[in-house]
């Protein structure tokens, strides 16, 4: 089935974009008559999520639509921009140099190169075993040995988070699921959809209802009612839209369970990192969002594990 007019991608598309409609109404309404400086500042903050959702949703359409290659090269490109961010934030030698441009230049693309040719194997050990072992060897290379095993730790964890967990969104694409090729496109917007949307329902939660911070000296932001209340609304609609993945509706719903606490929990680690640098967001390139990694950080997390269940559940799908 042709994954371009997949009449469930396509309606799953339309909801998308009807709801995106409806909330852009909502907050041109609330603009205009929110005049409280509290009040005011959280309104702007979710008029500017909306409007870096349409964007992002634009890109992950046309990337659906033109094919597997595209989405591939659509995370890449998001990958860059993630290591670099990471690496922005835990600032490295110039001694380090040559191995970042290793990392970017050669590291990242073959990465991807391996996922594009379906070459599994080494997709899936290229960087933990080898790039793993290249990195400290590079580094002991340029003969500076302040903070070593901190300095190379930091590039292999950027390698790992920013490369190796967030390839497996697209790595999804692999699998040869029931259904034919528009399966694997659907089961990627459904991990988005739900790791995405988990992150509003407990923002909008947690601002309307949040009392006990889950770990106030991480992140304040990040409540119990939050957790519980846009968790439990994220899961239903995962159990709702379950019909795009190749699970039963139980299992689509303990799924997107699992999604939530994954995705939760790496916003959560991704934070106390933040908070070690001592800054806010991880950038600046997304008006609302923070930077790349800010609005890909539970994507990091619950990616890998999505991509192997699925893969361990429906033997041969590799």
């Amino acid at each position: 089935m042709s994954t371009r007019f997949d009449p469930e991608l396509v309606a799953v598309f339309g909801g998308l974009l009807a709801l995106l409609v409806v909330a852009t109404a909502v907050g041109a309404v609330l603009r205009r008559r929110v005049t409280a400086a509290g009040a005011r500042a959280t309104v702007e903050n979710a008029w500017q999520r909306i409007v870096a959702w349409w964007g992002m949703c634009a890109v992950f359409a046309a990337a659906t639509a033109i094919g597997p290659l595209a989405s591939t090269a659509l995370f890449a490109l998001l990958s860059f921009l993630a290591l670099r961010e990471f690496v922005t934030l835990t600032p490295t030698r110039f001694a380090d140099h040559a191995t970042l441009v290793w990392c970017f230049f050669v590291i990242l693309p073959l990465h991807y190169v391996f996922l594009a040719v379906r070459w599994y194997g080494m997709f899936a050990i290229f960087i933990p075993v080898y790039a793993f072992l290249f990195v400290p060897i590079r580094a002991a290379l340029a003969g500076d040995v302040e903070h070593f095993l901190e300095r190379t730790a930091k590039i292999q964890w950027g390698l790992m988070v920013a490369v190796y967990c967030v390839s497996h969104a697209p790595a999804l694409l692999l699998l040869d699921l029931p259904g034919g090729a528009g399966a694997t496109p659907k089961l990627l917007l459904w991990l988005v959809v739900v790791v995405q949307l988990s992150d509003v329902f407990q923002y909008l939660a947690g601002k309307t209802l949040g009392r006990r911070p889950v770990a106030p000296t991480v992140s304040p932001g990040k409540t119990w009612e939050g957790l519980i209340v846009g968790g439990l609304a994220a899961t239903g609609v995962g159990g709702g839209l379950g019909f795009l993945t190749p699970y039963s509706p139980v299992a689509a719903t303990g799924m997107a369970l699992l999604l939530v606490f994954l995705g939760f929990a790496g916003g959560l680690t991704m934070s106390a990192i933040k908070r070690d640098a001592g800054v806010k967001d991880w950038g600046s390139s997304l008006a609302g969002h923070g930077g790349v990694l800010d609005r890909i950080d539970s994507l990091c997390f619950s990616a890998p594990i999505l991509f192997h269940l699925t893969r361990w559940f429906l033997p041969g799908s590799v």
